[in-house]
């Protein structure tokens, strides 16, 4: 049996070697290292993937979501509503522009945001709104949509882990995450479903004025060059990412494909255990498995990631540290707020190894395994 990995990479490259090289050489005989042709044609494709009107490729995922609330006019003292069940990369930016940062709780079954929480938070100075997209999983955006247009507000998808994902709407039509809010945010860090080999990320929107000043921002503030209009920073996609990026778009459905075939596997070896709680997917929504993450009920979850570890079997916790209870917001008071559900889900979630290459030898193996443990513990 092949060694198991929570992400494995390198067997996904080696199956697109001969594509991929042949992308990256190319880049380097043309020497158009920044926004070379590789970064225009993979903007183009992957926003005919996304089915909007507009890709902005940037740097990486924390900076799609800055740029994004830049790009909003959002001044500091504005308020801005995420859930606090997240990885910290959405809330950190409100604070970095000094903006003020309003947690509120997720679905305990979907783990993404709860629109009564959303309603409750908001105030005359909420100015937008980030649901996220979490573990692969859509957000519920037809009520969050329909409750933002109702109070004028923002809405910024972070779509980060589960590009890909389709969301059906009450009337029957599909759009994919990242296409609905005023502007979507996604990451390309290796590990992501859309994964490049280093950093990199990009927004999408259908709106022309949101995306000329995206544009602008990511390049310095400028409208055209040595001419700055505004403060931007620098965040661009270099061309070798882009590159590999638009070999591995062209993977992108198969590849959340054999990441449902694996929770598949999961769900199945797991059905009827009482101590396992395995991930919903909604009615309304297409899940890709960015993570697989269980919910353990009456189980040492300390004590089975140490028996999986004996065994070679890595598992993660995302997240053991709620948004709400970082030190770095001490100064917003968040960590008085009482959210139930989010503190609970901190002390009960284990992620396990979920990627494109995992074979039923490894989920097996896996599975096994952890229902040994429950079943030693239990007696």
């Amino acid at each position: 049996m092949r060694p198991i990995q929570m992400v494995d990479t390198g067997t996904q490259y080696r199956k697109i070697k001969e594509e991929v090289d042949s992308a990256v050489l190319s880049v380097m005989e043309s020497s158009a290292f920044i926004n070379g042709k590789a970064v225009q044609e993979f903007s183009a494709n992957l926003a005919a993937y996304q089915q909007v009107k507009h890709c902005i490729p940037c740097a990486n995922g924390t900076d799609a979501l800055q740029i994004a609330m830049m790009a909003l006019g959002l001044q500091p003292g504005d308020e801005v509503i995420t859930p606090s069940f997240t990885y910290i990369a959405t809330t950190e930016v409100i604070a970095l522009l000094r903006l003020t940062p309003v947690f509120v709780e997720v679905d305990p079954k979907t783990f993404c945001m709860d629109p009564a929480s959303l309603e409750k938070a908001i105030t005359s100075r909420t100015k937008a709104i980030v649901p996220v997209h979490l573990y692969g999983h859509p957000a519920p955006m037809e009520e969050i949509l329909a409750i933002a247009e109702k109070h004028g507000i923002y809405v910024i998808e972070d779509d980060a882990q589960a590009i890909g994902a389709r969301y059906r709407f009450s009337d029957g039509s599909w759009k994919k995450t990242g296409s609905m809010g005023h502007i979507g945010a996604t990451s390309f860090y290796p590990s992501k479903n859309l994964g490049a080999f280093g950093d990199g990320g990009a927004l999408f929107t259908n709106d022309d004025v949101l995306a000329a000043e995206m544009k602008m921002i990511a390049n310095h503030g400028q409208s055209r060059q040595y001419y700055h209009d505004r403060v931007g920073c620098n965040s661009r996609l270099d061309s070798i990412q882009a590159a590999i990026l638009d070999i591995k778009l062209k993977h992108l459905d198969e590849y959340n494909a054999a990441r449902r075939a694996a929770a598949a596997y999961y769900e199945r070896a797991f059905a009827g255990q009482s101590k396992i709680t395995t991930p919903t997917c909604a009615a309304y929504g297409e899940h890709v498995y960015h993570q697989y993450t269980i919910l353990l009920e009456g189980v040492d979850r300390e004590g089975l990631r140490a028996y999986l570890a004996e065994h070679k079997i890595p598992s993660m916790i995302y997240y053991p540290v709620p948004g709400h209870k970082q030190k770095m917001f001490e100064s917003f008071g968040t960590a008085e707020q009482v959210m139930p559900v989010t503190d609970g889900l901190t002390t009960r979630v284990l992620s396990l190894p979920i990627h494109t290459e995992l074979d039923e030898e490894q989920l097996a193996f896996i599975t096994g395994k952890i229902l040994s443990y429950i079943n030693q513990t239990s007696l």
